[in-house]
């Protein structure tokens, strides 16, 4: 899992690191979803949908051992941890 750090501009523009946006084949213009789950975001290309989504993360978290429940607990450590300046 990668973590990357982006800023919010004006009227909410976020901008996706160029190796992102390569590695994963995404175009200007092109539609996202974006889910919030309790504060944590996930996005998504359009084409996938919620259920598929959720679906697919969770068979690769039960193949890793890990739960939604974990994933949650460390990505709210996380933010913690920018918060704090850490």
């Amino acid at each position: 899992m990668s973590v990357y750090r982006v800023q919010i501009a004006k009227r909410g523009v976020v901008t996706l690191p160029a190796e992102v946006r390569k590695e994963r084949h995404l175009q200007e213009g092109q539609m996202m979803t974006l889910l919030d789950l309790g504060g944590v975001f996930v996005l998504a290309p359009k084409e996938l949908e919620t259920d598929r989504l959720a679906s697919r993360l969770a068979e690769t978290w039960q193949k890793q051992g890990e739960s939604l429940e974990t994933l949650l607990k460390t990505l709210r450590e996380v933010r913690e941890g920018y918060a704090s300046g850490r």
